[in-house]
């Protein structure tokens, strides 16, 4: 088992320097920002000027905060989507389009694929977004006529967008196929653009729907969001879902985790092994709350994880900047973790 850092009073303030404290704060403030104009488009597309571009210009941004620090956006996607029903649609679709962002250089998707595959990600529900968020917030089951808008919502956001100027017709097909329930011929490779990209982002889209809690249930942990898109039940996803786990990690940045010392921790950072992350102890045995977290590589021998566990099970506030600070730090110090690639305004 390595330790990183010690518990401190203030955990990294010493170590860091105050100067590291707008660039932390940076990256919370555009992930806030990027939902909230995401949101705005959802909610509202009628409104808003040259929808293509903007839909681009929060591309662009989803792009530059993944490449700031990709652990980073996994951490505080995963938090959002494990503890927020407000504006769920938006940040879904949040969650979604960085998946799909980082799966597309798993698999290499030419520049043109991966852009129509994440604008779809953002756009997909552009055709039920009130619903969806209303959805999300009731506890009966969708009406008949909630269940016809969901039926009819692939083509119906695939109307709108022509309406509101996109003309990309990868992306606008992609939209159209994105609930795509039939079984493929082919290797995902191999299969038509629309169909393969299609595939890609119903597979992200379950496996974050899964993640998400509905006020008629919880949020699942992230061992069922994996079973739903690589177990035997599940050959509509399977080679999507493979890539999206070898990408994100079994216990991605943003989960919490049960300890095989009985401990609960959150994962900050992913390593070079899928299945042994970097972690920040939370509570001890007596699920009780540590002072200061604890920063632990999990090893599989005196360390592993025991199970993921959704976040309704882990009655605790944490300090996202904080968690985020903890994990970006310590990947400077190890070439085990996934590192830093750029802090906002070092460049």
């Amino acid at each position: 088992m390595t330790t990183f850092l010690a518990p401190s009073a203030t955990p990294l303030s010493l170590q860091a320097g105050v100067e590291d404290e707008a660039p932390y704060q940076d990256v919370l403030g555009m992930w806030s920002d990027l939902e909230a104009a995401l949101g705005l488009l959802l909610a509202h597309p009628a409104v808003i000027q040259q929808l293509p571009s903007k839909v681009l210009q929060m591309d662009t941004w989803l792009q530059e905060l993944i490449a700031h620090d990709s652990d980073s956006a996994l951490y505080l996607m995963f938090q959002l989507a494990g503890s927020s029903t407000v504006g769920y649609s938006a940040s879904h679709a949040l969650v979604c389009a960085t998946l799909c962002h980082i799966v597309a250089g798993e698999f290499k998707l030419a520049a043109a694929e991966r852009n129509a595959l994440v604008h779809a990600a953002f756009t997909m529900n552009i055709g039920m977004t009130a619903l969806q968020d209303q959805l999300a917030l009731q506890r009966e089951r969708p009406s008949a006529a909630q269940q016809e808008t969901i039926r009819t919502h692939p083509a119906e956001g695939r109307n709108q967008l022509q309406k509101f100027g996109v003309q990309d017709t990868l992306w606008l097909d992609v939209v159209d196929l994105h609930h795509i329930n039939t079984a493929a011929h082919a290797p995902l490779m191999q299969q038509p653009p629309a169909e393969r990209l299609a595939r890609i982002l119903a597979t992200c889209d379950r496996y974050a729907a899964m993640i998400s809690p509905r006020r008629n249930r919880a949020g699942r942990s992230v061992t069922e969001s994996v079973q739903a898109v690589t177990g035997p039940q599940s050959k509509l996803y399977e080679q999507a879902g493979d890539a999206l786990i070898r990408s994100v990690g079994l216990f991605p940045p943003g989960v919490y985790v049960a300890l095989s010392t009985g401990e609960t921790a959150v994962v900050l950072r992913r390593t070079t092994h899928i299945g042994y992350p970097l972690v920040a102890t939370l509570l001890d045995t007596r699920k009780m709350p540590l002072r200061h977290p604890e920063l632990t590589t999990t090893n599989g021998q005196d360390l592993r994880i025991s199970h993921a566990l959704p976040s309704v099970e882990v009655n605790l506030q944490v300090d996202h900047r904080t968690m985020v600070r903890l994990g970006m730090y310590a990947a400077r110090f190890s070439d085990n973790l996934h590192q830093l690639v750029s802090m906002p305004g070092t460049r």
